[in-house]
């Protein structure tokens, strides 16, 4: 059932509009969310949603609970490829909770948690942005690992990040929801403005593991769940640009280096010369590689986990 979430005028005769997907089960059980779109740019989470929806309602007889799918939070941003809110000027998930009676921005931000809020477990999809590509990872903060790593386990990710209580924002979606006490994971996988097929199944795959382990779904998995390698902040070693140019890689993520090993080169299209080797500072698993090729001094090249 496709019910509305938000809506509202806006010029030209056009509506904001921010709608879900309601599948229930064939019994009470737990509710779970499924959302992604926050930003217009991350469109990995597009393809999960539609596999997700596909699959749960032709499988409404093995579902216990209700299982909410919201494709679109910034559905004009999706529409206009623009990262934040087009008009606004700001990054919609830097404005949760929201506020009611107030700017449009901040009343779409309190009626999605006001939707949210008394769900079990929600789940935060989004992509990387157009200048990265990160393997499939499940992102927490220290001061909920304890309650959401078992979880966060089960997603069929390669690894999971647990971030240090200072880079968390307070005013994204998945603090506010995890402050209201809704257990919410934040997923990371691919590109911007694309989609991996193969990423997306793979979480698609985890959604439906959770489900199982947290009594939601009663069918089998047609899919080997990877088991993901847990790093902290100092468990991964960044990568940063030597010189600006334009960056040819020479490994991609997911591709174990070597300490000292090449990863790529900067080089100078108008010298036709090699500025920069970009060499691994540890060994490891490449986690993010560039994908955007132009280059600034200082600009993130890759991540590697460290091990």
């Amino acid at each position: 059932m496709t019910t509305t979430v938000f809506s509202a005028s806006l010029p030209i005769e056009e509506q904001l509009i921010i709608q879900k997907q309601v599948i229930t089960g064939h019994r009470s059980g737990k509710r779970l969310c499924v959302v992604t779109g926050t930003h217009g740019d991350e469109l990995e989470g597009q393809y999960v949603c539609y596999l997700l929806t596909d699959f749960l309602q032709r499988n409404a007889d093995k579902i216990s609970g209700t299982v909410d799918v919201y494709p679109a939070l910034n559905p004009l941003g999706i529409d206009t490829i623009t990262r934040g809110m087009p008009g606004f000027d700001l990054d919609m998930n830097r404005i949760f909770p929201g506020k009611k009676l107030s700017s449009l921005s901040d009343e779409v931000a309190y009626a999605i948690i006001e939707d949210i809020k008394t769900a079990d477990f929600a789940i935060d999809i989004h992509a990387s942005n157009i200048f990265l590509r990160e393997l499939p990872q499940a992102r927490i903060n220290v001061n909920t690992a304890e309650n959401l790593l078992p979880y966060a386990a089960m997603l069929n990710v390669d690894l999971i990040w647990v971030h240090p209580a200072a880079t968390v924002l307070e005013s994204t979606l998945a603090h506010s929801l995890n402050s209201l006490g809704v257990k919410t994971i934040v997923v990371e996988t691919g590109v911007g403005m694309r989609i991996t097929p193969e990423y997306g199944q793979r979480l698609f795959f985890g959604i439906l593991n959770l489900m199982k382990n947290i009594g939601m779904y009663e069918g089998e998995i047609s899919a080997q769940i990877t088991e993901p390698t847990i790093v902290s902040g100092d468990g991964v070693a960044f990568v940063n640009a030597g010189a600006s140019g334009i960056f040819l890689p020479t490994k991609t993520y997911g591709e174990n280096v070597k300490k000292g090993e090449e990863i790529g080169q900067i080089v100078s299209p108008l010298e036709g010369k090699i500025l920069s080797v970009v060499t691994a500072p540890e060994g490891g698993k490449i986690m993010t590689i560039r994908a955007y090729p132009v280059v600034y001094f200082g600009s993130l090249i890759a991540r590697i986990i460290i091990g």
